[in-house]
């Protein structure tokens, strides 16, 4: 009876350690699990944050580019041209890169590549921007 008595007492006390076992089980879990989710989440904000910026970068230094070549030109045609790619450059100096969490990000987004493309249009140039396993290109 001796033995049956300590090991029923052992049983009881691993019977009330387990609701514990699981409590701390479940804290060191939700710790680990909160670190690895702030780590992936840094590393795909840094991923597509690069991205957009390469993609804006590459609208802002073509619209530059063309505003430039179009302003030593005289002809009256170019005005047209001149004050979408002035929209362009300026859609693109207020877009805010510094706030991930602006509500309209990609509602912006999606005005300046619309922009870009009717500036495209205008100036009768095929444009092509891909992001992705290949290299970034944009073609003309």
């Amino acid at each position: 009876p001796g033995s049956t008595g300590r090991a029923a007492r052992r049983l009881t006390k691993l019977w009330f350690c387990t609701p514990r076992f699981h409590g701390e089980g479940y804290q060191e879990g939700l710790a680990e699990g909160s670190h690895a989710g702030m780590a992936e989440g840094r590393r795909h904000g840094a991923l597509h944050g690069a991205r957009m910026g390469s993609e804006i970068g590459c609208y802002l230094g073509f619209a530059l580019t063309w505003h430039c070549l179009l302003q030593k030109c005289t002809d009256p045609k170019n005005s047209k041209k001149l004050r979408a790619l002035d929209s362009l450059i300026g859609m693109i100096q207020k877009f805010p890169y510094e706030d991930p969490t602006y509500d309209k990000l990609q509602e912006d987004l999606e005005k300046i590549r619309g922009k870009f493309k009717q500036v495209c249009s205008m100036l009768n140039i095929q444009s092509d921007f891909r992001l992705g396993n290949e290299r970034s290109s944009l073609t003309f």
